[in-house]
């Protein structure tokens, strides 16, 4: 059955990639000295022969048959052997080994015009050959001395490198794999280590952190981001949990308003006025209901880093003025009044999401801004920017949320959360919006009192 390397653990693929590896290394490192000792002994028997050349040579010259034959220490008929030949490959004198029969042909002949090696098989004798041909230096008819060394002791040189290659080789491979294998297993243990204490990590222990390795090496740093990863992670879950504790509060208070609405009103026989004075109540419970959705979407949006908006000319005036008068009645039962501005001013916004904004930043200055009586909107421009500033009187924003806004850190739900203006969820969604159009979400108090929220546009 064939296993699929995605299936191998790491450690096995390391060490079958190492071994792989060495293989290859041992491999071409055993071919160049199989090639290299071929090399060097062929050259040495080339040199032997060069030198045996001259002496045949010489003799040849001086008529001395005792080079050629059998006889001394210079020619060993066993191993080194010498003719005398004419063009058309007569043997004119002979070693007593490979007397019977020539050993060059012709053809051969006809293509030495100076000192040429040749290699193959010489009849009476048993191994393969190495010949050296040379033209003779002498008047008369041309000669040719032939000298010739077996390649057996070559060849059986090489055969033992082989057979020592083909041992030495894989167990060389064998105990470089094994050494790999532990390599790997001592490379790859903080990072199991590490695995089995992420693992162990979980929700009833969030705050645990992988150790960090005392060393600046790979290790270390991967420790250090898993760590800081798993600060993201649980950061995220708590604002999550967080933002749903809360729009659980806010959608249950609108729901209770709502049924206990509908409950009086059909606990007992009404008249028209108590019976549409409950209708109105609980249309306006479900107007916040729907706002509430709308800005769960946008928030969800928000957090998906997509908020599209689709831009249109938009009087910023007429727009406030718009929503102020939506808000009129609920402002009045709240106890506060509208000062408006709606002196016309036009920009390239989205108006439903910029409408979103305005009315997520008037809910937030009616219910905490009740103790001041009054809240001003207007409209304006600063430094090229459109701007849109509410104002109230009330109890003021929670240091601790201008401090986290300051910081540039996530502010949804943070601090503050439940206490001086706000909860924090429709102001995060006009800051979004705001960031949506190239703008910015300013929260400030004022030195006597008061809350304002500046919604900065660009474009």
């Amino acid at each position: 059955m064939r296993v699929s390397p995605r299936r191998m653990s790491l450690r096995v693929r390391l060490t079958l990639a190492f071994a792989l590896a060495m293989a290859i290394v041992l491999s071409a490192l055993g071919a160049f000295l199989y090639g290299r000792l071929g090399t060097d002994l062929t050259q040495g028997i080339d040199m032997e022969l060069r030198a045996r050349a001259q002496v045949v040579v010489a003799g040849t010259a001086r008529r001395d048959p005792s080079v050629i034959l059998a006889r001394g220490n210079l020619i060993d008929p066993d191993e080194a052997f010498a003719q005398v030949l004419d063009p058309s490959a007569r043997i004119v004198d002979s070693s007593s080994g490979v007397a019977g029969a020539t050993m060059l042909s012709r053809t051969q002949l006809a293509t030495v015009t100076g000192p040429t090696f040749f290699t193959g098989r010489v009849r009476g004798v048993d191994d393969p050959v190495r010949l050296l041909a040379v033209p003779e230096p002498v008047t008369g008819p041309p000669l040719f001395v032939v000298v010739g060394a077996t390649l057996g002791d070559r060849n059986e040189a090489l055969g033992r490198l082989f057979v020592l290659l083909s041992i030495a080789g894989p167990l060389a491979l064998a105990l470089v794999s094994w050494g790999g294998w532990v390599l790997a297993g001592a490379a790859l243990r903080p990072v199991e280590r590490m695995r089995v204490e992420a693992a162990a990590i979980s929700a009833s222990e969030p705050g645990h952190r992988l150790a960090v390795p005392s060393t600046t090496d790979e290790l270390a740093r991967l420790a250090t981001t898993l760590n800081s990863m798993l600060d993201r992670v649980h950061e995220a879950a708590d604002r999550d949990r967080r933002f749903l504790d809360r729009a659980s509060h806010e959608l249950r208070t609108p729901l209770s308003v709502l049924k206990m609405e509908l409950d009086l009103a059909l606990g007992r026989p009404r008249s028209s006025e108590e019976l549409e004075l409950a209708l109105r109540n609980a249309s306006t419970e479900t107007d916040r209901l729907v706002r509430l959705a709308e800005d769960l979407l946008a928030l969800g949006r928000l957090k998906g880093g997509t908020l599209p908006v689709h831009r249109s000319a938009v009087d910023l005036g007429s727009l406030l003025r718009q929503v102020c008068g939506a808000y009129e009645a609920r402002a009045r039962a709240a106890g506060v009044r509208f000062a408006v501005d709606g002196s016309e001013l036009w920009v390239r916004a989205d108006p439903v999401r910029l409408r979103q904004a305005i009315e997520d930043v008037l809910d937030n200055a009616i219910r905490y801004g009740a103790g001041g009586g009054s809240v001003e909107v207007r409209a304006g421009v600063v430094d090229g920017r459109a701007e849109i500033v509410v104002q109230d009187h009330g109890r003021g924003f929670d240091p601790a949320l201008l401090v986290r806004v300051a910081s540039g850190l996530s502010w949804t739900n943070g601090a503050g959360a439940g206490g001086p203006n706000g909860s924090g969820m429709g102001l995060a969604i006009a800051r979004g919006i705001a960031e949506a159009h190239g703008g910015e979400l300013r929260l400030e108090n004022g030195p006597d009192g008061g809350a304002t929220v500046r919604i900065l546009l660009s474009g």
